[in-house]
């Protein structure tokens, strides 16, 4: 399902891509903002595509691949904070990072929603290396591990490797069920400033 990026002079009008229209993250909720970074890279064949996941070792969502990311320290943008987690967890450094997607988590379980700001890149320094927290794969952008990754990820990785910008919500009941969603695709420009803090990208 990988086609490559969007030309750079395309700009999609919002619209809803799948889930439910009016679902929305509840107001009262604090929130927690991290980051999410998705790299990808040609086969060595030329055959298509390949992303790097990372088996995540310790803490929260062990046991489960994902991007790579975490925290936004205070001092930090948005962007600073998706590089310095890239470099702490699989040793490298994108040159490319691009904004994909904004998305937020209400998960009953937790006192906080979760805003994860996503990032795509296809250019980096260095080589990835196994860290503390993360052990990182390269895996055929057809032959994704869904199973073992977090239930949501099937719904908009997807987009986030055709090359797409979107935000989306998730309702769950734990982390481990999703019980409902929307995703919207929206105009890359629309994601530079995280909606509720006002940080730049």
């Amino acid at each position: 399902f990988f086609s490559g990026p969007m030309d750079a002079g395309s700009s999609p009008a919002p619209h809803v891509h799948s889930g439910n229209p009016s679902l929305a993250p509840p107001e009262s909720k604090p929130r927690s903002l991290s980051t999410l970074i998705m790299i990808t890279r040609p086969k060595a064949d030329g055959a298509g595509q390949e992303v790097l996941l990372g088996m995540k070792k310790r803490g929260f969502g062990e046991g489960k691949w994902n991007g790579f990311g975490g925290k936004v320290e205070e001092e930090e943008t948005i962007t600073e904070g998706a590089a310095r987690e890239l470099k702490e967890e699989a040793g490298i450094e994108a040159t490319d990072l691009q904004k994909r997607a904004v998305l937020t988590f209400d998960i009953a379980t937790l006192p906080r929603l979760l805003e994860v700001h996503v990032f795509s890149a296809s250019q980096f320094k260095g080589t990835p290396t196994e860290s503390e927290e993360m052990r990182p794969r390269w895996f055929s952008t057809d032959a994704i591990p869904f199973g073992e990754m977090w239930p949501d990820d099937v719904l908009w990785v997807p987009l986030l490797l055709d090359g797409q910008s979107f935000t989306g919500h998730f309702a769950m009941e734990t982390d481990e069920k999703t019980v409902d969603h929307v995703l919207r695709i929206v105009p890359q420009e629309s994601l530079r400033l995280c909606p509720r803090c006002g940080l730049p990208q």
